[in-house]
């Protein structure tokens, strides 16, 4: 197989597994619903994709059998009992949009759709107590009007579209999407979403209406980069699920 060995496969499958499941330990996701993807190294219309089993428990108990290789047109069944996600064309559609994407996370961040319903835009109104957040909301975090299910291309394209070339969509009344160039990134995008859909509702019910961080503000907010913003805190939640004896997924 092109760009990777089979160690290397496992070990990726291992970690949108992981992904998944600190989705459901963080609360970034109603128990069954949602899902992640990554694009196989070397193989730009091949995936790995969190799927249905036979033994299906929701997201915290994700393990490794649950991820699979599948293309970007497949649908259905996908063997051994396992079946794509109703909503793959998340995935698909938005993988065959944005080339500098990697993997795609679909979750049901309550907050976020709280905040998205209530007509809460998410601003950059938070500033050290999360810089990522911080940055995403600068930028300005879109939000797509179709409450229900995406589960045609057509659909999936118009997310896409929504999305743009950002790093993150609301989803009215449904939940986010987030992507990165690796699914520790788009998971972590998912985490920093909810953590500022969470400050976001909670001022507005204290009938608060805060300024965005001012521009003198702002050069005390650089990105400090990947070891810290990703690695540190990847480490956090695997460590989080092993206290609960939740990080083999096989």
């Amino acid at each position: 197989m092109a760009g990777y060995d089979e160690a290397g496969l496992l070990e990726l499958r291992r970690t949108v597994a992981l992904g998944c499941r600190i989705l459901a330990a963080t609360g970034a996701t109603t128990p069954i619903l949602g899902h992640v993807s990554v694009r196989l190294p070397g193989e730009p219309d091949r995936v790995l994709v969190r799927c249905r089993g036979p033994r299906e428990r929701g997201l915290l108990f994700t393990e490794v059998d649950d991820i699979r290789v599948v293309g970007l047109d497949d649908s259905g069944d996908v063997g051994d009992g396992y079946r794509l996600p109703n909503e793959y064309p998340i995935h698909a559609e938005i993988l065959r949009a944005r080339p500098d994407v990697d993997s795609v996370v679909h979750a049901h961040p309550v907050n976020a759709v709280v905040a998205a319903l209530a007509d809460q835009p998410l601003r950059p109104i938070v500033g050290a107590f999360n810089i990522p957040a911080f940055r995403m909301a600068a930028d300005g975090i879109p939000v797509w009007p179709h409450r229900g299910l995406v589960r045609t291309a057509e659909a999936g394209r118009s997310l896409a579209a929504a999305l743009g070339d950002g790093p993150a969509c609301l989803l009215l009344g449904h939940g986010v999407v987030t992507v990165g160039s690796n699914p520790v990134e788009a998971v972590l995008r998912a985490l920093d979403i909810d953590e500022l859909a969470r400050v976001t509702v909670g001022v507005a019910a204290l009938g608060g209406q805060p300024d965005v961080v001012p521009e003198g503000d702002r050069v005390d907010l650089p990105d400090l980069g990947s070891a810290f913003n990703e690695q540190v805190v990847w480490r956090y939640h695997v460590g989080s699920l092993a206290l609960r004896g939740l990080d083999d997924v096989g």
